[in-house]
């Protein structure tokens, strides 16, 4: 008798496959997609693992919780991420400012004018992309591009467009009532605005023809 562990083992697998299968043919080579092992994990993430290597980490918990269409948008999301090169990076910020910091009290006590500008100037390029990293502004507005991505995406992979549409604004949905910390259902929230914006627009571009597309059309709505 196959244990629940090993079933589980079994699906696990069998999603990490079919996940690797919708990854477009030209990122096959230097993405992978694999089970978190971090405690608290977010839902998906990217995260450079090397040079010229990009690893995609799911928390599959979660994840099967999930319609897999749902699953389907949100993983190109991220692949989406990836292509528009704006997955987080080391963060070297935080040591730079320490660093900086500690350069700068020293050279206050010893007096050395140079160092002390060396140490400022540190300080002054780090604290700045630290600011560009957490700037709310730019990073809803790469995530909305990387959810106009994923929709086109979706459609390179069989979907129409409007049940693209429909299926992530289903998964933000899902995700909004699932999310208890304020600042990132606020951060889901806003997207799920924009991809209602956006399909406004792509419905007005659509000219219905017959009933049965009219029908179709609907789902720009919901």
């Amino acid at each position: 008798m196959t244990s629940y562990a090993t079933s589980t083992a079994r699906a696990e697998m069998s999603e990490i496959r079919r996940l690797k299968n919708i990854l477009p043919p030209e990122l096959q080579s230097w993405v992978t997609v694999e089970k978190t092992i971090e405690v608290n994990p977010t839902l998906i993430r990217s995260e450079e693992i090397g040079k010229d290597q990009v690893e995609i980490q799911i928390d599959l918990i979660r994840w099967e919780q999930l319609a897999t269409d749902q699953r389907n948008l949100l993983f190109w999301h991220e692949v989406a991420r990836i292509q528009n090169d704006t997955i987080p990076r080391d963060g070297w910020e935080m040591a730079a400012l320490a660093i900086g910091l500690g350069g700068a009290v020293g050279e206050l006590w010893v007096q050395d004018g140079l160092l002390l500008v060396l140490a400022l100037s540190l300080c002054g390029v780090s604290g700045w992309r630290l600011y560009q990293k957490n700037n709310g502004e730019k990073s809803l507005k790469e995530a909305v591009d990387a959810d106009e991505k994923a929709l086109a995406l979706a459609t390179r992979f069989g979907y129409t467009l409007p049940n693209a549409y429909k299926s992530l604004g289903s998964a933000l949905k899902t995700l909004i009532e699932q999310t208890s910390k304020k600042q990132q259902r606020a951060k889901y929230e806003a997207r799920l605005q924009a991809l209602k914006r956006n399909a406004a627009k792509a419905k007005a571009k659509v000219k219905p023809i017959t009933r049965e597309t009219s029908q179709s059309e609907n789902v720009y709505n919901s």
